[in-house]
């Protein structure tokens, strides 16, 4: 009989790279922090971050994204371990659970350290960008995507103006307020701004789904509801 094969290093680093993939298809927080921190990085160039700086950054959501993977193997390793309710065991995934809130507390405290500063700079003189902006093409923008929302609602014969139905009301008015923001905003200031209101956007489209009031394709017909009835607005009478 044949002795076991020790792992190569090649198998060693497909064995790393098959826990992160699982991690990720698994747990919706390490998608979380994945998605906020390619978004610090791209932040990080944006702004033109130093050095330290961005090793500071790099080593922070190093920090988090470890503490998430060690929480999981420890919520993996003690479901395996009992299959009954165990304060011992309820206590190890607490504590667990606390190294993550620590380790996404210190990010935060050091991002904005690293950010504070330059995101100020250079917004100085968004507010009064935003004063001069098109208040009226916004206005009837949103007016035309609620006026869109609710007669294909009232042709579908599904959901109601505020709940359920295709497209999803909530959607379509966050991604036509992303749009309307990306032109209301300055060029020097067009990326951040537009950044921030799109994962705001995201998010509230994500929270209708989660909910369960709509399904993904009306959030998502509800986003290009919202996006191309705004988009065309302001490019007509802009």
């Amino acid at each position: 009989m044949n002795a076991r094969r020790s792992p190569t290093v090649l198998d060693s680093f497909n064995f790393a790279f098959e826990g992160i993939i699982h991690v990720l298809r698994t747990q919706r927080n390490m998608r979380l922090h994945f998605a906020i921190a390619f978004l610090v990085l791209i932040l990080a160039l944006v702004v033109d971050v130093a050095k330290f700086e961005l090793i500071a950054l790099l080593l922070s959501i190093t920090f988090v994204l470890i503490a998430e993977m060690l929480n999981t193997g420890i919520e993996v390793a003690i479901d395996i371990a009992t299959t009954s309710f165990d304060p011992m065991a309820k206590l190890a995934k607490d504590i667990a659970a606390g190294a993550v809130l620590i380790a996404t507390a210190n990010a935060l405290v050091v991002g904005y350290l690293v950010f504070a500063g330059k995101v100020a700079d250079r917004s100085a003189n968004l507010l009064e960008r935003l004063r001069e902006a098109p208040a009226e093409l916004t206005l009837v923008a949103l007016v035309l995507t609620i006026i869109v929302v609710i007669a294909t609602k009232a042709y579908t014969g599904r959901g109601t103006p505020l709940r359920g139905g295709i497209p999803s009301g909530h959607a379509a008015l966050a991604f036509a307020g992303w749009v309307a923001a990306t032109y209301a905003a300055g060029a020097d200031h067009r990326f951040l701004v537009s950044s921030i209101a799109l994962i705001m956007a995201i998010l509230v489209a994500q929270t209708r789904v989660e909910s369960g009031v709509h399904s993904a394709l009306e959030v998502t017909y509800g986003a290009l509801v919202g996006s191309l009835a705004t988009l065309v607005v302001f490019q007509v009478f802009q």
